[in-house]
């Protein structure tokens, strides 16, 4: 069913982490509910609106790391590919960030 899928452990790691976050986030919204703040983000959100636009940007950025890393391969003249390890920490940090300071 998944064999057109390419299942990395970074790949693994990313989709475990978004599962471990819906759920923490879920049960936090149960024990304390949220309110809306202003932060960065052009709105006022409240902490599920800063995950789903902190998930959205992390999807985007693994994405478009795939997309370019063949490009920057070249470019830059490697061996082979960088890492996709860089797009999780990277990735990782975004969404951090957002549910912060969004």
């Amino acid at each position: 069913m998944f064999e057109w899928m390419a299942w990395t452990t970074p790949v693994a790691i990313f989709f475990t982490c978004i599962v471990l976050m819906l759920v923490g986030m879920t049960v936090w919204e149960l024990k304390s509910p949220t309110t809306m703040r202003k932060g960065f983000l052009p709105m006022a959100t409240t902490r599920g609106d800063r995950l789903f636009i902190g998930l959205l940007g992390a999807a985007y950025i693994n994405l478009a790391f795939v997309g370019l890393a063949g490009w920057l391969t070249e470019w830059m003249s490697l061996e082979q590919e960088p890492s996709i390890w860089i797009s999780f920490v990277v990735s990782m940090v975004w969404l951090v960030w957002t549910l912060r300071k969004g």
